[in-house]
């Protein structure tokens, strides 16, 4: 399994938990969203521009 498809099956499962505890949809929806995009949010501009090369897969550096 590649490593996006394991995070997404960990982000519905992350889900699933949080709706059986009781939370409402968008309260569930709010957290899966919110926590990655604050921790992108919390990187400075060099790690963001590291970040987004990683993920074109852009080689070097």
């Amino acid at each position: 399994m590649s490593k996006g498809a394991s995070i997404t099956v960990g982000g519905v499962a992350v889900g699933i938990v949080l709706l059986v505890l009781g939370l409402p949809l968008w309260a569930v929806l709010l957290i899966i969203v919110g926590v990655p995009v604050a921790g992108y949010l919390m990187l400075d501009k060099s790690q963001r521009s590291r970040l987004r090369g990683v993920s074109r897969k852009r080689l070097g550096r």
